[in-house]
């Protein structure tokens, strides 16, 4: 048994951290995940897109809090116990939040788990199986991104 996890840490592999929207399963690069913070109170900003919720501070930082529901054009987000908000670190934008409904857990994926969809759509770059499970590659850089 130990033989077969050697065999899949030496090739190329990617840590995921796997989040619900919906009812949906989707996978965000860990390297863009600079922390995981509990809902808190978000403060509004006037005249932003309709998928910005607002700005909450994190250790004196201010940081733009978004919804990836609303930019994916789903329904409103309702808020639980296990709602998060997901601090990605992006050279060119700095900090943003992205608002999730639950935080499940972080997977390896190599590339043989991996496919590139054709019918992914702007916010998916691709389809990752773990186990039965399929999951969605977030296109962080497009879920960000002001233009789309």
């Amino acid at each position: 048994m130990a033989e077969k996890n050697l065999e899949v840490i030496d090739k190329e592999s990617k840590q995921y951290i796997v989040v619900m929207v919906g009812s949906e399963q989707y996978g965000i690069d860990i390297s863009y995940i600079d922390n995981i913070v509990r809902m808190q109170k978000i403060t509004r900003v006037p005249k932003v897109q309709s998928y910005f919720n607002g700005v909450i501070n994190i250790r004196g930082e201010i940081v733009s809090v978004m919804s990836i529901r609303r930019k994916m054009g789903l329904e409103d987000d309702v808020f639980t116990n296990a709602s998060r908000i997901i601090i990605l670190k992006l050279e060119e934008k700095g900090a943003i939040g992205v608002i999730v409904d639950e935080v499940k857990e972080v997977v390896n994926l190599s590339e043989d788990e991996i496919e590139g969809a054709t019918n992914k759509g702007k916010f998916i770059n691709g389809i990752g199986t773990h186990g039965e499970e399929l999951i969605s590659l977030l296109e962080i850089n497009a879920i960000v991104d002001d233009n789309i």
